[in-house]
């Protein structure tokens, strides 16, 4: 046996120890099997079939039925940019039956500006890990002329923006760039999600599009779009010869302040959640199972072969990072923030 073979099965012992060892007593572990043998586990997506929440999830929802022992299944449930699932989620029964891999950045901004139909407290949220936390890209139409940040900042005329909703990552980050950068734009937030955004990229209906990084790698690779930057201090370990917004443009203090704010609200990336009834013994052995899920190295194969990173985060730091997000910022960041969210739903941002 070769010793990628030896570290492969090392890593699926580890891996199946976790839950084992994390579902002390063993008691504790029996009765969470027991008690999701032959019933059904919902995990809802806030957007439509495609994109990349959709994605992940389809990928980790096999291996954690496997893990917890009943079935999984994937129920979409798009509207007003994920807000719709997570209200839902919020108020689901406390039968331990329903979690979502949900983006927490946009959710924290919809809760930190008071977005109408906000129903829910990102920090009584019940946390099974953080998926990953991926930097963002700046995508545009694969038939434009425009290559670099240098020429997009040249660029006369309003830049059309896709996005999902005025919550989503894609309207968020892409009104934060327009403020930043002082560009004459106009953020669509109609799309159902990232594929369709995409799509309107690659007709030419749209001009550009704010993008997690794995999505902006398929895109790119499928001819979708062209990448400009990272909008991050760090690369993107999928276009590691793209510089990053700081390395591409001279920004002011006041400039990198936005980028910086939002890259720590990005942060909080794709949370694993579930109700905030959930009962305690049913959330430990929830928690224990996605974390034997999360560390399986075959999930974590897949991910790497479909550029679906797989970067596990426990449950009480995301906690920590969602509080960090919800109570920290000054009440002149949220108002800043406030002006930035105004100017979405297809209204001018300057």
């Amino acid at each position: 046996m070769g010793a990628a073979s030896k570290w492969a099965c090392r890593m699926v012992l580890c891996g199946a120890s976790l839950l084992a060892t994390s579902l002390t007593p063993a008691s504790a572990q029996e009765d969470g099997k027991a008690y999701y043998a032959g019933k059904t586990v919902r995990m809802i997506v806030g957007s439509g079939p495609g994109g990349g929440y959709d994605v992940f999830s389809r990928m980790i929802a096999p291996y954690f039925s496997k893990v917890i022992g009943t079935t999984v299944v994937v129920e979409n449930r798009p509207g007003a940019g994920g807000l719709s699932s997570m209200n839902f989620l919020y108020t689901a029964p406390p039968d331990g039956l329903s979690l979502s891999l949900a983006n927490g950045s946009g959710a924290a901004f919809a809760q930190l500006t008071n977005q109408s139909g906000v129903r829910y407290d990102l920090t009584k949220f019940h946390y099974l890990a953080t998926v990953g936390a991926p930097p963002s890209v700046w995508l545009v139409d694969p038939n434009s002329p425009t290559k670099t940040i240098a020429q997009a900042l040249a660029r006369t005329g309003k830049w059309r923006w896709a996005a999902s909703g005025v919550s989503s990552g894609l309207a968020i980050g892409a009104a934060f760039t327009c403020v930043a950068l002082h560009m004459d734009c106009q953020v669509v937030a109609g799309y159902s999600g990232s594929n369709q955004a995409a799509l309107a990229l690659t007709r030419g209906e749209m001009d550009a599009m704010f993008q997690a990084e794995s999505s902006a790698g398929h895109f790119v690779k499928s001819g979708e779009a062209v990448a400009l930057a990272t909008m991050s201090r760090t690369r993107s370990r999928l276009f590691p010869d793209h510089p990053t917004i700081f390395e591409a443009a001279q920004l002011t203090p006041d400039q990198a302040w936005y980028f910086d704010f939002y890259d720590t609200i990005s942060n909080l990336g794709r949370v694993m959640i579930v109700p905030p009834s959930t009962p305690p013994a049913r959330l430990a052995y929830l928690q224990a199972a996605m974390k034997a899920t999360l560390h399986n190295p075959q999930l974590i194969a897949d991910g790497e072969r479909a550029e679906r990173y797989v970067e596990y985060l426990d449950p009480d730091s995301t906690l920590a990072n969602a509080r960090k997000v919800i109570s920290e910022p000054t009440a002149d960041q949220k108002r800043r923030v406030l002006d930035i969210i105004a100017g979405i739903s297809g209204e001018e941002v300057k």
